[in-house]
């Protein structure tokens, strides 16, 4: 955080308006600079839908639905990015096949997330996963909307696939984000902080929902080369957390899917 900024004063008062007045010209600027100038990476290629192990039962059934990262942007094929790798790790673990589909796409925020979802064709699913909140920061949404539309997204899941169990991935570490300068940097990581502990409040009153932090990505080094998205080591980590997330906890809770 700058120095010329007291933390106590943003305890005290709300956070947007704070951050606005005092840098509200510059962070404008650079904002405009950063995504001028900022390498724009595709998602990943490959299929979006598919089914991962061979082993006995009928397949647990995961829905991933998010931005760019859940897109894979930052690596060059769905097979390193996360959809199907966090399938792979789940049937590796459970012993059972995994059939997974992916909607991701660059840019989306929460709400616009839901709206990919309304506008798709679903398979069924046993447990949704999000990956979304960056775009509500750039975009300035409320941590209010924020959890609104993750609530309606997933309601929409469960009534079309009959997915009862969620894993929601939290908002990635933007304070140390390399691509933004100070205190755009600060802004940001200030910002992603309100909507995650939204997310973990709105998270922990659900008995089928878990919550996967990214705070331990907090390494430009192994971020991708537009040092904004996660590189092919941290998508490996994040997808083997959620499928333990969903293995360990979920499956040990309550058997999943038809068998």
């Amino acid at each position: 955080m700058p120095a010329s900024v007291s933390p106590r004063l943003v305890e005290r008062l709300p956070l947007l308006p704070v951050g606005k007045v005092l840098f509200g010209p510059l962070l404008l600027l650079q904002a405009r600079r950063v995504r001028r100038t900022t390498l724009r990476l595709p998602e990943a290629a490959g299929p979006r839908q598919g089914r991962e192990g061979a082993g006995a039962g009928a397949p647990l059934r995961v829905l991933v639905v998010g931005d760019s990262s859940a897109a894979g942007v930052g690596v060059d094929c769905q097979s390193a990015a996360f959809a199907q790798p966090l399938a792979r790790q789940l049937a590796e673990l459970s012993g059972r096949p995994v059939a997974w589909q992916l909607l991701g796409k660059t840019g989306v925020n929460s709400a616009e997330a839901l709206d990919l979802v309304r506008d798709a064709e679903l398979a069924p699913a046993d447990v949704l996963v999000t990956a979304v909140g960056t775009n509500d920061v750039t975009s300035q949404r409320s941590a209010t909307r924020y959890v609104e539309a993750l609530q309606a997204l997933q309601a929409e899941v469960h009534e079309r696939t009959g997915a009862r169990a969620l894993v929601c991935t939290g908002l990635p570490p933007l304070h140390i984000l390399p691509a933004a300068p100070q205190p755009l940097r600060w802004y940001l990581g200030q910002c992603a902080r309100r909507l995650d502990r939204a997310l973990q409040r709105w998270l922990a009153g659900q008995p089928r929902a878990r919550y996967c932090s990214l705070q331990w990505a907090a390494d430009p080094g192994a971020m991708a080369r537009d040092k904004f998205h996660p590189g092919a080591g941290q998508y490996r980590q994040w997808a083997g957390m959620v499928a333990g997330l969903i293995h360990d906890d979920l499956l040990r809770d309550e058997p999943i899917g038809p068998r």
